[in-house]
């Protein structure tokens, strides 16, 4: 899904489901860390938006008390990530708005999710209908684009993956190759795209990358593996521990502690195969 053009707010879109898949992965669960971490991006990105004068057009052009239904479409097919983000756009719309002086009902939003985060979506499905104040649903539209757009992407090229090995046994696992700020959302719509995740940070698995064997240079894979478990267990720790190889000697020497899982890096085909 191209973040161009991919989602579109429109007024008069069809019906939902009509052009819709209806086949959709188990919605992930959106935890209280993914949401607090969301309202911080969420207030930056209005921040950013509306800075100290707010929507100098729509103060322009829109009646106060105008108000409107309209619907999210999707122009692309994919799979849907972020809509539990709708609501959270629009309260701290609203939170800003009366802050400003607006009337307190200016930012009163409703939305009607019509699909859950990890549905297939065509192009033309809708996936939610909001409804409220003119003003309010045109300040945050971007807003809520954006993150649309965004994470039903990785959601999106995720399940495109995980469809492509979904006979072999095999999963598609994540990286901590995220935007900053974005981490918990951007595993979240991994999720929501049917793939896994792995560690969430340097603090929660022990992955031994080459770089730390090249500092340690006299240290084979397998003392590597087994310092790492030395000092997890003197520091109480459980977490599993994962070395990185590139060669196929590599791995046999590192297997010999049995670490729980093995990156195998810069491989060709025929090389995985056999180390496999």
């Amino acid at each position: 899904m191209s973040d161009r053009d991919a989602w579109n707010s429109d007024p008069a879109a069809s019906e939902p489901g009509s052009p819709a898949s209806r086949h959709s992965r188990s919605a992930p669960v959106a935890s209280d860390d993914m949401l607090q971490s969301a309202d911080h991006l969420i207030q930056l990105a209005l921040d950013e938006d509306l800075d100290q004068r707010g929507d100098i057009t729509t103060a322009a052009m829109i009646p106060p008390n105008a108000t409107a239904e309209v619907r999210i479409v999707a122009r692309e097919p994919g799979v849907l990530a972020g809509g539990v983000l709708i609501e959270c756009v629009y309260q701290a719309l609203a939170k800003r708005q009366r802050s400003d002086g607006e009337s307190a009902d200016v930012g009163s939003v409703c939305v009607e999710h019509l699909l859950p985060d990890g549905a297939e979506l065509k192009a033309g499905t809708v996936a939610a209908k909001l409804s409220g104040p003119v003003r309010s649903l045109l300040s945050g539209e971007r807003v809520v684009l954006n993150f649309l757009m965004h994470l039903s992407g990785v959601a999106s090229l995720t399940a495109a993956f995980v469809q492509k090995v979904r006979d072999s046994g095999a999963v598609i696992l994540d990286t901590r190759k995220t935007l900053p700020g974005y981490r918990l959302l951007q595993k979240y719509a991994v999720r929501c795209g049917g793939g896994s995740n792995h560690r969430m940070g340097l603090f929660d698995g022990m992955l031994i990358k080459d770089n730390h064997l090249a500092a340690q240079s006299s240290r084979s894979p397998a003392e590597a593996v087994s310092v790492a478990r030395g000092y997890l267990n003197s520091a109480g720790l459980s977490v599993p521990v994962e070395i990185e190889v590139d060669t196929l000697d590599q791995l046999s020497d590192a297997l010999s502690q049995r670490p729980e899982i093995v990156l195998l890096d810069n491989m060709s085909p025929t090389q995985l195969l056999k180390a496999v």
